[in-house]
């Protein structure tokens, strides 16, 4: 019995229908080639089919020309490889091409199906380099933020507890716009709070309960973005990540733009003001009510959006009463837990991490015995099934 191998996917723009089928009969034995007669065709497809491995484009084309096309895929879909195949004899025109599209090769008509194999052939293998390469760094980075996030957890509970959740509210939140993998956005939601280890704990908590600070508190506050920029500014390869942080405060100004950065400060934005409503003890509709009236800041489609969001999976979610010592990691803590002597050990609203568990194996079993309210989250399976009983 023979496997079936998967071929690399590639898709041929050009506005030329007897070029597309020339292009899919030289191609078709070697790669699973898709094809689009335009530029905004080949947007269309990227999104709805990808991710290719290479886009092969004519340069002159109505509407959109091919520059502008990798541009554009550049800045949406850096992984796909980039092909330019062109007549157009203009020199200047096609270094612009080159610098504004990152193209990997320049292709002149006509061209020799070797030629065109050749270079197909070096695109995909980049490709390959460059996939690997991404999930090499994404791994790594978000093992190591993940750690970090853990450890920091135990020293400042109020700050830290809250990166987790907002993490999985984020991350919820761009699958359901159908993002997926982005890690840059993961990366961001757990460093979010990163700047408060410069806050003494009790002001952390003030914060967090959206208290009423003194000026010099006030001040403090405001430099917890710089603080954090400072800590993450020497680690190689964060740069996306950093630009979703220092871009948090301005999100309106990135409506234009659709690249990584752009839609993950946008949507952590929005998550990370809505998240600070629900700490001061609101409910999520309430919440909702208030951010809608910040038009100043946050786009009111994508205030509909995570609406829509948190209202899916509110019905994968459930409140128990267990004791102290049953809970378990991915459940979320509904009130505040104070140790015997009065220190918060977490807020509400925290997020059970594996550190936590492992933490709680110091408390005194008066403590472990203690009754709390937690969310827990039900398995797909589960909501299902009650679902269909329903």
């Amino acid at each position: 019995m023979t496997m079936q191998t998967t071929l690399p996917r590639i898709l041929c723009v050009d506005d030329e229908p007897r070029v597309l089928d020339s292009l899919t009969l030289t191609l078709r034995r070697e790669y699973e080639v898709h094809i689009a007669a335009s530029g905004e065709a080949a947007l269309g497809i990227l999104k709805k089919s990808g991710p290719f491995a290479v886009i092969c484009t004519d340069m002159r084309m109505p509407v959109m020309s091919g520059a502008v096309l990798l541009k554009t895929v550049m800045q949406q879909y850096p992984e796909t490889t980039r092909i330019l195949l062109t007549g157009e004899p203009g020199r200047d025109a096609a270094v612009d091409a080159v610098n504004e599209g990152q193209i990997f090769r320049f292709l002149t008509k006509p061209c020799a199906p070797e030629q065109l194999k050749a270079a197909l052939a070096a695109a995909v293998k980049h490709h390959h380099l460059v996939s690997s390469e991404r999930v090499l760094l994404q791994e790594t980075l978000i093992g190591c933020i993940k750690a970090l996030i853990d450890v920091l957890a135990i020293t400042n509970p109020v700050a830290f507890g809250r990166a987790s959740r907002v993490k999985r509210t984020a991350i919820e939140f761009a699958e359901s716009l159908g993002y997926k993998n982005f890690w840059q956005l993961e990366a961001a939601a757990m460093l979010s709070q990163l700047g408060y280890l410069s806050l003494s704990v009790g002001l952390a908590e003030k914060l967090y309960y959206g208290q009423r600070l003194t000026t010099e508190e006030q001040q403090l506050a405001d430099a917890v973005p710089q603080v954090a920029q400072r800590l993450l500014s020497h680690i190689p390869r964060l740069e996306p990540v950093l630009q979703i942080l220092a871009a948090l405060d301005k999100p309106r100004d990135l409506l234009q733009r659709q690249d990584p950065v752009a839609a993950g400060a946008r949507l952590l934005s929005l998550v990370l003001d809505y998240d600070a409503l629900i700490a001061q003890g609101v409910s999520a509709d309430v919440a909702m009510g208030s951010l809608r009236k910040r038009t100043d800041k946050h786009d009111a489609a994508l205030m509909a959006k995570l609406a829509e969001s948190l209202g899916a999976n509110a019905h994968a979610e459930e409140v128990q009463q267990l004791q102290l010592g049953m809970v378990n990691v991915g459940m979320t803590i509904m009130d505040d837990l104070r140790s015997e002597f009065g220190v918060l050990l977490v807020p509400r609203g925290f997020e059970v991490t594996e550190s936590f568990c492992e933490r709680m194996r110091n408390f005194s079993t008066s403590l472990l015995h203690e009754s709390v309210r937690v969310l827990v989250r039900k398995r797909p399976a589960d909501a299902g099934a009650k679902s269909s009983a329903a």
